[in-house]
């Protein structure tokens, strides 16, 4: 005996009102369980709707065209009277819910992820994509890892806000004044919330797509086999697999001078805005402190940074760094190099810390950002267990990233630097296609950088002073954005684009750029030196006029000696 039960549109994420774009099924077809009835697109994603259960659709009750939510009934299905549901989110099953594993052989799956940021999901994906059975561990509720949970993209979200505020104060200069912004940091806290909740959902609903099961909690090595893992209910599970993947990431370093105290924070403390102190100290010159000194000053806070080192940002093309460091004077009430913190005192009306190196002297602060690098989340792991060899936290990988145990991958920040997540992607699609059985390797020439500040810097490849360290034959090509039109336009006249080409080869080898969307614009630059482009073929290159990026075609005119849009070269025709 038949009966109807109505199906609905199952839990989709943060989605709402999504179109429905295609319709797979009709009136009196029979379906299958988890036949794909319907195709929906949003703006992050395109998701098939499935069948909760195998029967005969009786009618169907939406049309293309027509938005659905989560709860909308999309048709009536005629079913065996004993049949039940399937276990699909919105249709009856908890929360808490995690599908059975399927087995493959005398394992839990074929593959073990362990890590959901850039590198893991990526890595899970490809495998699922490539027909592996997946399962992928992480840490936090939702996929993403640090980067999208508490590093990039809830940065960049702050750094969006900031140089908007900043670039609307600028306008006053071109006779257009607004009043002094009113920050309400509720509602700041929740748009940068609202951002990383659209990207993670995202991810989420690709994950059910591919069928990747995915386990909160934290993972450690049993075996060369197998993990247990501490659930985030308070229970262990022991998950035994073919191969794995090792994306575990990275964590902020802590300093054994500071004490704990709710107003000393790192990024990931730095990120949730507690507060706007009136005065803060950012403990490192790199791109982590900078990105997050841009962020606070913006708010209004008085800055104090203190680097190590003799210079900020170690490794950036020197030329950039000093315009970088001229736009930004305003920003910084001191800026410390050469000096450490030596001592830090708690007191109720604030941090008092001393100083020892160029400078020696104490101040009060308000709040303490500690952004002195990260390290690999190796510890944790139990890698011994698995054979898995490790060297100051590092795991050696080959060009297939594969560890020294064979059926074993990492990528990412854990198998070193850079610690960035465009290199942890790529090197997960490396692992995943290897894992199941296909030829290929990491062979990137290069991984390019950005610090997200006021302006922008990015850079990639040989800079000018590593070419001079190494004995490298260079030629070194500058195009001043005071010789742009778009820059001159956008108030960026300060901009500079860098090319570095071979003097053997007549290849690129580097470039560095500094001015508003140089992280968009360096992309150019990476293709150049993959493809191993010179400065013709650059500069022969039409780029759109008047832009930030033709800069970059320019500069390689003025390599080759022809650029008509600034003064003549000597020695060049």
């Amino acid at each position: 005996m038949a009966r109807v039960i109505e199906v609905r549109v199952p839990d989709i994420g943060d989605f709402k009102n999504v179109p429905v774009v295609e319709i797979l099924a009709k009136a009196g077809d029979t379906v299958e369980i988890d036949q794909s009835l319907l195709i929906v697109e949003s703006d992050k994603a395109t998701m098939d709707i499935p069948s909760p259960a195998a029967g005969r659709i009786s009618e169907l009750r939406i049309t293309i065209g027509e938005t659905i939510s989560q709860g909308d009934l999309i048709a009536l299905l005629e079913v065996e009277a004993q049949v039940e549901p399937a276990n699909i989110p919105g249709l009856g099953r908890s929360p808490d819910h995690r599908p059975e594993i399927r087995p493959t052989g005398s394992n839990d799956c074929e593959l073990l992820v362990i890590g959901g940021g850039p590198g893991g999901y990526s890595a899970a994906f490809r495998a699922a994509d490539l027909g592996l059975n997946v399962i992928l561990i992480e840490r936090y509720p939702t996929l993403g890892g640090v980067c999208l949970n508490v590093g990039c993209i809830p940065s960049k979200a702050l750094l969006h806000v900031a140089a908007v505020s900043e670039e609307a104060e600028r306008l006053s200069a071109y006779g257009v004044t607004f009043a002094a912004p009113d920050i309400d940091l509720s509602k700041l806290r929740y748009f940068k919330s609202v951002t990383v909740g659209r990207l993670t959902d995202g991810l989420g609903q690709m994950a059910k797509m591919r069928k990747v099961d995915f386990v909160q909690g934290e993972a450690r090595f049993t075996a060369a086999d197998r993990v247990s893992v501490d659930l985030s209910n308070g229970l262990s599970r022991e998950i035994t697999f073919s191969k794995c993947i090792i994306a575990a990431g990275s964590s902020p370093v802590a300093l054994p001078v500071f004490p704990e105290d709710p107003r000393i924070v790192n990024s990931t403390g730095a990120l949730e805005l507690p507060s706007i102190p009136r005065r803060m100290l950012v403990v490192g010159g790199g791109i982590i402190g900078l990105e997050m000194a841009t962020v606070y000053s913006a708010l209004g806070a008085r800055v104090d940074l203190v680097e190590l080192f003799d210079k900020l940002l170690p490794g950036v093309d020197r030329d950039l760094v000093k315009i970088w460091q001229k736009r930004n004077a305003h920003r910084f009430d001191r800026v410390m190099l050469a000096t450490k913190v030596s001592e830090v005192g708690l007191t109720p009306d604030g941090l008092s810390v001393t100083f020892e190196g160029t400078e020696s002297a104490s101040q009060i602060y308000d709040m303490i950002l500690q952004a002195a690098g990260r390290k690999p989340n190796s510890g944790s792991l139990a890698l011994e267990a698995a054979g898995v060899r490790v060297e100051g936290g590092i795991i050696s990988v080959d060009r297939e990233m594969r560890t020294n145990v064979d059926n074993i991958f990492a990528v990412g920040d854990i198998v070193g630097q850079p610690m960035l997540a465009h290199k942890a992607v790529h090197q997960g699609h490396v692992a995943a296609e290897v894992a199941a059985g296909r030829k290929t390797g990491f062979d990137a020439k290069i991984v390019p950088s950005v610090a997200y500040t006021d302006p922008e810097i990015a850079w990639v490849g040989v800079t000018e002073d590593e070419a001079k360290a190494k004995g490298l034959a260079v030629e070194v090509s500058r195009f001043p954005w005071s010789a742009s039109g778009r820059a001159i336009a956008n108030g960026a006249d300060y901009g500079l684009t860098k090319l570095i080409f071979s003097k053997e080869s007549g290849r690129i080898v580097g470039g560095a750029i500094i001015g508003p969307a140089a992280g968009d614009i360096i992309g150019e630059v990476c293709l150049a030196i993959e493809m191993g482009a010179d400065a013709v073929d650059i500069g022969k290159t039409i780029h759109p006029h008047p832009t930030l990026g033709e800069t970059i075609g320019m500069a390689a005119e003025v390599a080759e000696g022809v650029c008509t849009d600034i003064p003549p070269q000597r020695g060049k025709r």
